[in-house]
């Protein structure tokens, strides 16, 4: 008889769009297919920016519709941001956007209740403005937050509307700087000094923890027939895409890309070291009992804002171009919180060479160049900190997410680091979100099971190192230096 085969739907959704995809799942086969896609346009209304979260919700019905029979559905979003539920369990109003400015000054508000020293040593997280533990401050004494009696993620509303039951999934749960690293469970201490309502959050999940049945009106509408169980996956997408790595052993750096770079090592434990948060590395949950330590990088939202104020050039026409300008003639920050925030984005990366005594980039090409090699000098900081900051040596980074098909990206990124880089699966986290999903169901091993059935089964792009480290430390450090 021969082994089974099944169908996985893989609800994954990004910051500027979301896709319902179908991964087929066997002993020695893996495949995926994208059943939906739709987009994920954040609405900007009178009270500020804020996500159009029933709409997401339409695209995921309809993407369900789409994707056909199913044994299993799960579901992984972007990190922090939440819904907050009143007693009847109807949400308060459109979850608010982490890029929306409530947040600003609100760090040094918390700092002087609890120093940022102490928060990392407790949490491990890295400092970004829009934290959930900072967008809760930021909304205390408001009328939402006082009438709420819950809190969802973003990943964990969209699985409660689909099956009515309630939960935290705890990867996604590391990201709000409420969890303790080194027990997996919530940091009280930290909550209690900064009157922070712990009950407003469902209890934690696991990744492969069941999350309930899609509800009856939702396997009328979807047209699926039931019963469908939802299992928790990594619902931080991070999570599940760092869990589809096909790395062998330990010896390895990731780079997750898209509209964020998450660059860094996978731990069997935190790093809470001063010079860990000096750093700003974060310490967030994986599969496992296993810790991601990384740190964020502004990603190919340069890029891509750069592309919208350029009216939408394809990547065909500006990498070939990129390609052809004389590299690292100017960089900046990929780092810096000033490019956050949408809008004028190539004018703000030319104003930031400017201000550095850099050579301004005049054309596309040149500002694409900027750009990406950027981005590698950011990739390769990166990796090299975290090798010394956590006492771990790696022999090659493994890049996946969107940014593996950006072949002059993986090439400046193995240049930067001086390592052989491996280029992906591009939709690594929506097939780290349905490998959970088969070994919840018995269908695949451990970790090193799904890294080896990736392997075995994906089309991967090894890029060696090529040209003088040197030049890309010259670089760091005279970007430093201004």
């Amino acid at each position: 008889m021969s082994a089974p085969v099944k169908s996985y739907a893989a609800v994954d959704l990004g910051a500027s769009s979301g896709r319902v995809m179908v991964g087929r799942v066997g002993p020695d086969s893996l495949e995926l297919t994208e059943a939906h896609r739709f987009p994920n346009r954040p609405v900007r209304v009178p009270e500020g920016l804020r996500w159009d979260i029933l709409g997401l919700y339409g695209g995921v019905l309809d993407g369900l519709k789409a994707a056909g029979p199913v044994d299993s559905v799960g579901i992984d979003s972007w990190a922090v941001d939440y819904g907050l539920l009143d007693a009847d369990g109807a949400l308060l109003g459109n979850p608010v956007h982490y890029r929306d400015p409530r947040t600003e000054g609100i760090a040094e508000k918390v700092w002087a209740s609890l120093p940022a020293e102490r928060l990392y040593a407790a949490t491990g997280l890295q400092y970004a403005p829009f934290n959930t533990l900072y967008q809760l401050a930021a909304a205390r004494g408001s009328a939402q937050l006082d009438r709420a009696e819950r809190l969802l993620l973003i990943p964990d509303l969209i699985s409660y509307w689909l099956t009515g039951e309630q939960g935290t999934e705890l990867t996604n749960a590391s990201t709000t700087q409420l969890i303790d690293p080194r027990t997996r469970d919530w940091a009280h201490g930290v909550a209690s000094r900064l009157d922070i309502r712990l009950g407003l959050f469902a209890p934690l999940r696991q990744p492969g923890d069941p999350a309930g049945f899609l509800r009856p009106e939702v396997l009328e509408e979807t047209g699926l027939s039931g019963p469908v169980p939802v299992t928790a996956v990594g619902s931080h997408d991070t999570a599940s895409a760092v869990a589809a790595v096909p790395a062998e052993g330990e010896r390895f750096a990731y780079i997750c890309t898209g509209t964020w770079s998450l660059a860094g090592l996978e731990l069997e434990r935190p790093v809470l070291t001063e010079e860990s948060r000096a750093a700003n590395f974060t310490n967030e949950l994986g599969l496992d009992g296993t810790v991601r330590y990384l740190r964020n990088i502004m990603g190919l939202w340069l890029l891509e804002e750069s592309r919208r104020s350029w009216g939408e050039p394809g990547l065909d026409v500006l990498l070939p171009a990129a390609a052809e300008v004389p590299g690292l003639r100017s960089v900046v920050d990929a780092g810096d919180p000033a490019f956050l925030a949408p809008g004028r984005m190539p004018e703000r990366i030319g104003e930031a060479c400017r201000a550095s005594g850099q050579p301004e980039p005049y054309t596309v090409a040149e500002a694409t160049r900027c750009i990406l090699d950027s981005l590698a000098l950011a990739h390769s900081r990166a990796v090299r900190e975290a090798q010394l900051l956590a006492d771990r040596g790696v022999d090659v980074v493994h890049i996946v997410g969107g940014g593996a098909r950006n072949a002059l990206l993986c090439q400046l990124t193995a240049d930067a680091c001086g390592l052989p880089v491996v280029a992906g699966p591009a939709e690594a986290a929506a097939f780290g979100n349905v490998l959970v999903q088969a070994r919840a169901d018995g269908l695949v091993g451990d970790r090193a099971d799904m890294r080896r059935l990736l392997a075995r089964t994906q089309r991967l792009t090894r890029y060696e190192p090529r040209g003088d480290v040197a030049r890309w430390r010259e670089a760091e450090a005279r970007l430093a230096a201004r």
